[in-house]
């Protein structure tokens, strides 16, 4: 661990944007590979989702979706210990997602004219849910329970089987306690494939949640692209950024640091500081005292060789910076939080004060963890109930109504040329009629 993070002091604005970059460089050579795949199972279906199974998970599925026996033998290796956790989270992530739903009401723009929206379901969606490195279980609450409360009819999940061919029993029992009962085992690329455009066993959907690695960010982003279905976000390996002074301890920030670099192999991990150099040193020694407690070494190593350590002059250059980089998740832990909170522009998820890990918002403090990576926090928000609804918008007009906005129109179509328009409301104003 010794010299492993990177520190620089009052970078440049060159070295500053070097560090904001974290696409990697393997993702464009990636593209074809991951096109290929998805024609393959757009064009075989079953038949090619099956033979990436056996290449890249290692095990031959006979049937690709879970039984109901498959549902009780998962439900029998489930500890009671896990059950009340998974309680807990749900009922915290259900209270905090409940109070997004809001019926909105009719508005009387101008006489006679009324315009309202209303909120609809999507009624076909997908769940990817990642197996590689975890089981992420935390992930089935934080889509099952907004997909349920907005309403999806039709809600599929695919997870990457293990070596015997069975998706991780938590995952099997958190989906059925959620209630969602169509679920496949299938993980990658070809997962995603399957679900833009079905296979034999595989129904299509119309919008595809879940985050995932390269390979799964990468066909996201091209099935959306050829218009086949929506997607919540890109949504790539795990990130975090911790902006910190005096106030925080470094015992907390090692392990925030630690935390997330165990997701993923290409986690982005950065600390923004104003401190000095023996507070700095007091985390590496922190980190490397708690990294021989951990189990996953190899990725954490990995991980430590890209993280950095960023120090600037002030906590203005710092939240400047932050911004800039729009992390997936935001730790600030520094005097005054409240302040520095009401500064942040661009971030998935953000945490104050010392005794707010982001593992508390991972699992169960209520907050959704699908969140956007790579930059995209400066125009994508996180997993809510409003990604799973579409907003349809009404209006109906009087007589009265269509007299007073006439004139109007009739102005604005004629200036566009588009005379028909304009016709369109004449007609119905030299037209005797009742309502």
């Amino acid at each position: 661990m010794d010299n492993m993070i990177q520190v620089y002091i009052h970078p440049t604005y060159k070295t500053c944007q070097s560090i904001l970059n974290r696409s990697s460089e393997k993702i464009s050579h990636l593209t074809d590979l991951v096109l290929s795949i998805i024609n393959n199972v757009k064009n075989n279906g079953d038949t090619a989702v099956k033979t990436y199974t056996r290449k890249y998970d290692h095990v031959d599925i006979k049937h690709i979706q879970v039984t109901e026996e498959d549902f009780q033998k998962a439900n029998m290796k489930v500890s009671s210990h896990l059950r009340k956790s998974i309680e807990i989270a749900y009922k915290n992530i259900e209270c905090f997602h409940k109070k997004q739903i809001h019926e909105e009401s009719k508005i009387e723009v101008s006489t006679g004219v009324f315009c309202w929206r209303k909120s609809v379901p999507i009624e076909k969606v997908g769940f990817y849910i990642p197996g590689g490195s975890a089981p992420l279980l935390s992930t089935v609450l934080m889509l099952g329970v907004p997909g349920k409360l907005a309403g999806c009819k039709n809600i599929v999940l695919c997870s990457p089987p293990n070596k015997n061919g069975e998706i991780h029993p938590s995952v099997l029992y958190t989906a059925k306690y959620v209630g969602i009962n169509q679920i496949y085992k299938v993980g990658g690329v070809q997962a995603i494939a399957a679900m833009a455009y079905g296979t034999e066993s595989i129904p299509s959907v119309y919008k595809i949640f879940g985050p995932g690695n390269c390979y799964v960010t990468i066909a996201k982003q091209i099935v959306s692209q050829k218009g086949i279905v929506s997607i919540d976000m890109p949504a790539g390996p795990s990130e975090v950024v911790i902006m910190a002074d005096d106030e925080a301890n470094p015992k907390y920030v090692a392990s925030d640091l630690l935390s997330q670099s165990e997701h993923d192999p290409e986690s982005y991990i950065l600390l923004v500081t104003i401190n000095n150099k023996s507070w700095i040193e007091k985390v590496k020694e922190e980190l490397k005292k708690q990294f021989y407690h951990l189990s996953k070494k190899k990725i954490l190593l990995k991980i430590f060789r890209k993280s950095k350590i960023v120090v600037f002059s002030s906590l203005e250059e710092c939240m400047n910076f932050i911004n800039q980089v729009a992390p997936e998740h935001l730790i600030i832990n520094c005097n005054n939080v409240s302040y520095w909170s009401e500064k942040v522009i661009n971030a998935g998820s953000v945490f104050l004060g010392n005794y707010s890990p982001v593992s508390i918002g991972d699992y169960a403090s209520g907050t959704n963890h699908v969140l956007p990576t790579y930059g995209y926090a400066k125009s994508y928000s996180g997993v809510s109930v409003d990604s799973f609804v579409k907003k349809i918008t009404f209006q109906k007009i009087s007589k009265k109504g269509l007299q007073n906005l006439s004139e109007c129109v009739n102005v604005l179509s004629s200036e566009e040329g588009l005379i028909a328009h304009k016709k369109s409301i004449d007609i119905r104003l030299k037209n005797e009629f009742h309502e």
